[in-house]
């Protein structure tokens, strides 16, 4: 029986100390696939993936550069898609942040070599600039319940630090549960100091990430039209959903638009990815939500978004349990516990 799945691809900060040797562990089998992207990776001078994966021991200022990072969670997620299983219809692909570069491999509108160049060469572009930083903060109640009141004072919060002089703050990425906020150095020090801390953890800043889908990018997104041609990109086979919840559909996609898209709009305004899988949901109706590796971080996320849409009825955290029981129903490749279930 065919199992209909929305795949999930994710972005920065899901390869750490955790995931060294993902693709040593996980797609041996794909070697071929693997020997492609780190001929490319030689072919330009760069350390291959290979040599990144099976180093000795996790380095975090080596690892979590964007000219790595980017490169290595590309190559995990964009190999999980090709090791799904055979009963498994993909139905739709959407990502988060960088996993739009991902999803547009997965989906064909980019081949296994140019998602690869795509995705590196934004983040080198990235890490090169640095500008600006990241750091998310929790919007919802402690079970996972919306709390409009409690976000709606949140966006006004970085509201009224970003209209202040001399001070940047803007929302980066809709998480559901979680609110990805971005801005220079004072902006992100003056939300730190105006929010309690919860969970001895947030506000948690995100190491090594840059001012991510704010215009704080926009020479960042001028420089990636610069190196990335449209010839890179190419007709798809999947439905794809973007940062914005809009479905770009393969018998009406116009590919310059696309690739307009991808180097403009996905990097300088907010990435609505709780949209991104409410439209999932409601459009697609799977049978499985299933998110690439590397990493387990994003499944809290992806179900904090399912509850902010009430799908199937869910209002909280223990509506989602109860529903994943039956499953699971919403699958992190990232998970060994879980992969086996989708490969």
């Amino acid at each position: 029986m065919t199992r209909r799945a929305v795949l999930i691809c994710p972005g920065r900060g899901t390869y750490n100390k955790a995931e060294l040797g993902y693709l040593a562990r996980h797609h041996g089998a794909r070697a071929d696939a693997l020997a492609t992207l780190d001929a490319r990776r030689k072919a330009e001078g760069q350390e291959t993936l290979t040599a990144l994966d099976s180093a000795d021991r996790f380095e975090p200022k080596k690892h979590l550069r964007g000219d790595i990072a980017a490169p290595l969670i590309y190559a995990c997620s964009a190999l999980d898609a090709r090791a799904l299983a055979d009963d498994i219809e993909v139905v739709a692909i959407t990502g988060n942040s960088m996993g739009w570069y991902t999803a547009l491999a997965a989906g064909g509108a980019l081949s296994l070599e140019n998602g690869l160049r795509v995705a590196g060469t934004m983040g080198r572009l990235m890490h090169d600039a640095m500008i600006g930083g990241q750091l998310i903060y929790p919007c919802t109640d402690d079970n996972w319940g919306p709390d409009p009141a409690r976000r709606a004072t949140l966006l006004e919060l970085v509201q009224e630090i970003d209209a202040k002089e001399g001070a940047i703050l803007r929302l980066s990425i809709d998480l559901g549960g979680m609110l990805v906020l971005a801005g220079d150095k004072d902006g992100l020090e003056a939300f730190e100091r105006a929010v309690p801390t919860l969970q001895d953890r947030f506000p948690l800043r995100l190491p090594g990430h840059a001012a991510f889908h704010t215009d704080l990018q926009e020479p960042i997104a001028a420089a990636g039209r610069a190196a990335l041609g449209q010839d890179l990109f190419q007709p798809h086979a999947t439905p794809l959903i973007d940062g914005r919840g809009a479905i770009w559909w393969p018998e009406a996609c116009d590919v310059a638009a696309l690739r307009a898209y991808t180097l403009g709009h996905q990097v300088t305004e907010p990435y609505d990815f709780a949209r991104a899988i409410a439209v999932a949901g409601r459009e697609f109706a799977p049978d499985l939500f299933i998110i690439a590796g590397p990493g387990t971080t994003l499944g809290g996320a992806v179900a904090q978004s399912l509850i902010a849409a009430n799908w199937r009825g869910m209002a909280n955290k223990v509506d989602f349990q109860t529903w994943q029981e039956t499953g699971p129903h919403l699958v992190s490749m990232g998970r060994e516990d879980q992969r086996g279930t989708v490969t």
